[in-house]
């Protein structure tokens, strides 16, 4: 039998040493190309090159050891039920907490802080905190993050986060540098470690003070079934841990997808709620801003955009990206998030087809001496037989013959509800438009791996050539074509649903693509809506262009088409503010919104020039 590769015998190593620090024999080890993530007892850490470049083992171990420490030191159930409801305080208090498991499962061990170190330097090579330009521009919940493992480990922050979190470090410390001091003190108690991240979270305004439940708990005899209550949801979470559900993922942030409180959070959703339980569902988190917004003044009078090779790339449709077998799975699955969006989504649905019908509604001109017989009034020939016959002729309709293509964002940062939200309101808009006889056309963007793919390899091959441009594979997904019928269309609509699709996104090439699509196209009118979260980001081609190079030309293409194109171009921002790259933009905060935005901002373009 041959010998074990070097890689293998890595990866046999890491996963001894990944449930030793766990303290659980169970735990599978994984390697993968996509975003390191953790789910239950399935770790997935970055695939280090063959030869095991000392930066990539060192990459690989940190993740694993992060993960492992998770395992072992955090509470799944009591962090989820003391956890604030507001998106941005969610993210910091989950950030926080990770801060906690490390720097308490790392004290005392130089080899784990090192490792977990050289991760937390990866993540931030990527994080929106290193390009930030200005305090809006900072993740909260990274720069909290970084100050308090500076309290709690003394070890500096990464120099990739430094100008970041100088714009935001006065601030922080100002309203809650107390609390941060504070935080030391029950490093090793995890309910009054969050306990004191709520009183910070309060003091730096992102809660309202009641986001910790056991305040209540403390009045005492209250409500008789509050013990009972805490005693169930505490079996559960112990359930939830020895069953592995829940999964945290590793690419800028650690997330976490925790279904205790699925009832509850159904009810506080309102309206659009989405269903729980697939993997990789990130919760509301997913829908945060992840990405850096530029000025328009880092624009240089001449930008040449190039790939550096496009021979990698691929246009293909849905369904050639997994069997028929796994459609049929995926739609299942969205078609049970649909069930709870039904009644609310079809409304906005018919509201939409309302105004479209009425802008399609004919008219007529009476009494005329030739056309189509007018029935209502045969009743005064009859009565008087001298009276002629009258005819009608339908007037020419203002609609204008349209077609619609949905662009939407399929990077990772999308993973979770605002993915969910997106392929539902697609879907759902798909079917309204065909009933009016407006043809849709619904695309998907994203790049084949992360990190660079094939074209990275053969730039490297080539011997590093400087200023190489886009430096990604790219893929562009044609999930529903203009002139295909919703039926035969609906399956491919679940692959956004399926876990590993998500990656990076280069969107001004995306941008180009859908539109060279809708210009080919007859129809007088043709609209171009774009859903995404952010800003481009592919971490191949930042790292050897200058940090805006993605961004310029995004800014590039929109103004194009916006000045000289007669396509109709809206954007719609889950989380991130897109009103700065298009003339005609909405942002959100909740992807529960989006249905709703998206019809209004379709009618909205259906008024103009009607």
């Amino acid at each position: 039998m041959a010998a074990d590769s070097p890689l293998d015998q890595f990866k046999s190593v890491l996963t001894g040493a990944t449930r030793a620090l766990a303290n659980e024999p169970e735990v599978e080890l994984a390697f993968t190309a996509d975003a390191p993530s953790q789910s239950g007892r399935h770790v997935k850490v970055p695939m280090p090159g063959r030869n095991l470049p000392s930066e990539q083992v060192a990459e690989a171990r940190g993740f694993a050891d992060g993960f492992a420490l998770r395992m072992r030191l955090h509470d799944a159930a009591l962090h989820q039920k003391r956890a604030p409801k507001e998106a941005v305080a969610r993210a910091v208090f989950d950030a926080v907490e990770t801060a906690r498991v490390e720097a308490l499962g790392s004290r005392g061990y130089a080899g784990i802080a090192g490792n977990l170190d050289h991760a937390l330097q990866m993540r931030m090579r990527s994080d929106p905190i290193s390009r930030a330009r200005s305090r809006d521009e900072v993740p909260l919940s990274t720069a909290i993050q970084l100050m308090v493992r500076e309290r709690l480990t003394g070890r500096e922050s990464p120099a990739e986060a430094a100008l970041g979190l100088a714009l935001v470090r006065d601030w922080i410390e100002d309203k809650g540098g107390d609390d941060l001091d504070a935080l030391a003190l029950a490093i090793d108690d995890q309910a009054a470690f969050a306990k004191l991240v709520g009183n910070l979270l309060e003091d730096l305004d992102l809660t309202e003070g009641e986001l910790i439940p056991d305040e209540a708990d403390e009045g005492g005899g209250e409500d008789e079934g509050t013990d009972e209550q805490q005693q169930d949801e505490g079996e559960e979470g112990e359930q939830d841990g020895e069953t592995g559900e829940g999964e945290v993922e590793a690419r800028g942030e650690q997330n976490e997808a925790e279904t205790e409180d699925g009832q509850e959070s159904e009810q506080e959703q309102g309206e659009f709620d989405d269903a729980e339980g697939e993997p990789g569902d990130d919760g509301e988190e997913g829908m945060m801003p992840v990405r850096p917004n530029r000025p328009w003044s880092d624009l240089p009078p001449q930008f040449d955009y190039k790939a550096f090779t496009t021979q990698y790339d691929e246009v293909i449709a849905a369904t050639e990206l997994c069997d028929e077998d796994e459609l049929e799975r995926l739609r299942a699955y969205l078609d049970q998030q649909l069930v709870h969006l039904q009644g609310v989504v079809t409304k906005l649905a018919n509201r939409l087809q309302r105004r479209l019908m009425a802008q399609q509604s004919r008219s007529w001109d009476f009494d005329q001496d030739e056309g189509l017989l007018d029935a209502a009034r045969l009743a005064r020939v009859v009565v008087n037989p001298m009276q002629s016959l009258s005819y009608k002729v339908e007037k020419d309709a203002k609609f204008r013959d349209t077609v619609v293509t949905l662009l939407i964002d399929n990077s990772g940062s999308m993973r979770g509800r605002p993915i969910s939200i997106a392929a539902i309101s697609a879907d759902i808009l798909a079917r309204t438009l065909e009933r009016v006889g407006v043809k849709t056309e619904i695309l998907g963007f994203t790049t084949k791996a992360w990190k660079g793919g094939q074209s990275r390899e053969k730039w490297l091959a080539e011997g590093r050539v400087p200023q190489p441009g886009r430096l990604n594979d790219v893929r562009h997904i044609v999930y529903k074509q203009a002139d295909e019928p919703w039926r035969r269309a609906k399956k491919s609509l679940g692959l956004m649903m399926r876990e590993g699709l998500l990656k990076e996104n280069i969107d001004g090439e995306a941008l180009l693509w859908a539109h060279h699509r809708l210009i080919a196209r007859p129809e007088d009118r043709k609209i171009l809506m774009v859903i995404s979260d952010g800003a481009p980001v592919d971490d191949s081609t930042l790292s050897v262009n200058s940090g805006s190079y993605l961004e310029r030309h995004l800014r590039q293409v929109i103004g194009w088409i916006e000045q000289r194109s007669p396509v109709g171009l809206v954007a719609i921002g889950i989380g991130h503010d897109v009103t700065r790259y298009y003339s005609r933009a909405v942002t959100i905060m909740d992807a529960d919104q989006l249905a709703g935005t998206m019809i209004e901002q379709l009618a909205s373009l259906f008024d103009i020039d009607a």
